[in-house]
């Protein structure tokens, strides 16, 4: 994610942490909630979802979704009843391995489902979940409505619960296929690779596939009038980016994208999905989001816009945090990736100079510092980490040395690609490249709320 207009100025914000929930009393009922220290009721105990199957059909001028998704999952331990996280359209049936069940809407986006028959361990299952109503539209949170009449999904760390139910937690990735019917005037846009655009009659049907896994809020739709620009890497990967009707100043930015993939491949090995291209919506939005293989991009979007929403599906879509105090390994290697790099790499900047420019700007000012960059606290991920985090990076690799920093990170994102990583084992990692004891370093630059000393502050080549 990125924000617009981003400045390095501090939230002011105490360090808020929650505890998990209690396991739930009953053996055979799946945890309404796996106990994410920011987020304790995202997600779900019982179960690993393995693939998401949404069939939906809008209708733009009513903004009525009808919908039904099929998850395909594996039972983890004997299941009576399960929960899905879920506070989209009404609910109008429920059923599992096709057979009827009763469901519950409960909590704030809590969908428990009871099975005719209990689930057993081990066993593969199939949840199908039918829906219709009116579409939500909360900008910046999920389903939105876009200016010209069209809709898009987008927000950070939730919004695919406002359209389809799933187990919302990174920690359950999954494939990820979408099957849209629109009035054959609107484009339909997702996650991908599209496999099916057909129009009969008054009526537009599209596929698109995920077939690496994907986190909830990295799945989007955006339904517009699109107009695209088709590209195609040198290794053959499919670049095709979409642009609604008042985003088309962002093509030539766009036209890019084969370049952006090509550097950030060179830094952290290769490009991890089998498609790509960007999504650029016209409705006034506040961030632009890294959703898998192609990012919706918002009206300010620039040049360094899509080169850190395209550094994030190395880290963040491809590498995804464990739990949400691990957002810096999201947001400190964007932001680093295009604040510093692309700048140092391919226009000459001198990123040193910068770097002391910035220490010496922010370094008396106390509110720079008073979030840490490890476990920010909920409510203030999205913040130190954009105007800290690069700093902290390029010290880091300052402190190594370019060598060995470069080969340890593309090593550390390979060696988790498609899976979870979190920041004590990135730390660990790092400190099994150095020969010095790099435990000070991480927690002046981590951990502490002030600014760091100054044998971190100004390590190897920063000192002169």
């Amino acid at each position: 994610m990125r924000l617009s207009g981003m400045v390095c100025v501090a939230v002011v914000g105490a360090l808020v942490t929650v505890s998990p929930s209690p396991a739930n009393a009953d053996p055979l009922s799946g945890a309404p909630g796996l106990g994410d220290p920011y987020y304790p009721l995202d997600g779900n105990g019982g179960y690993d979802a393995r693939h998401y199957d949404v069939t939906l059909d809008y209708d733009p001028p009513s903004r009525q979704l009808t919908a039904t998704t099929r998850i395909d999952a594996t039972a983890t331990q004997p299941l009576r009843l399960f929960n899905l996280d879920f506070n989209g359209p009404d609910v109008r049936m429920v059923s599992v391995n096709n057979l009827p069940a009763a469901f519950d809407r409960n909590g704030e986006h809590e969908l428990t489902v009871t099975p005719l028959l209990p689930l057993l361990p081990g066993l593969p299952f199939t949840v199908t979940v039918d829906y219709a109503g009116p579409a939500g539209d909360v900008v910046g949170e999920g389903w939105t409505a876009a200016a010209s009449g069209g809709a898009f999904v987008a927000g950070e760390p939730h919004s695919a619960a406002t359209w389809y139910p799933l187990n919302d937690t990174p920690l359950d990735k999954a494939t990820f296929a979408l099957h849209a019917t629109v009035p054959a005037e609107w484009e339909v846009v997702s996650n991908g690779v599209r496999t099916q655009n057909a129009v009969t009659g008054a009526e537009r049907t599209v596929t698109w596939e995920s077939h690496q896994p994907v986190l909830g809020y990295l799945t989007t739709v955006a339904i517009d009038r699109f107009t695209y620009l088709e590209q195609r890497r040198a290794n053959g990967t499919p670049l095709l980016s979409a642009f609604a009707p008042d985003a088309e100043g962002s093509r030539e930015t766009e036209q890019r994208l084969p370049e952006i993939l090509d550097f950030i491949e060179s830094l952290y090995g290769p490009y991890p999905f089998e498609a790509a291209g960007g999504i650029y919506v016209d409705t006034d939005l506040e961030f632009s989001l890294e959703t898998q293989t192609r990012p919706i991009y918002a009206p300010w979007t620039d040049l360094q816009t899509v080169v850190h929403e395209i550094a994030h599906q190395w880290w963040g879509d491809s590498v995804s945090v464990r739990q949400w105090s691990d957002i810096c390994l999201n947001e400190c290697f964007a932001s680093y990736t295009a604040d510093y790099l692309w700048p140092e790499r391919m226009e000459g900047a001198d990123v040193d100079a910068d770097y002391r420019e910035t220490i010496q700007k922010y370094r008396d000012r106390q509110s720079f510092w008073d979030i840490p960059l490890e476990n920010p606290g909920v409510g203030n991920e999205f913040t130190s980490v954009y105007y800290r985090g690069p700093l902290f990076l390029h010290a880091l690799r300052k402190q190594l040395g370019d060598d060995v920093f470069f080969a340890a990170v593309r090593e550390f994102n390979v060696a988790h690609a498609y899976g979870n990583a979190s920041m004590p084992e990135f730390r660990t990692f790092m400190q099994s490249k150095s020969a010095s004891d790099l435990t000070g370093f991480f927690d002046a630059w981590l951990n502490q709320q002030a600014v760091p000393p100054e044998e971190y502050l100004f390590p190897g080549a920063l000192r002169g």
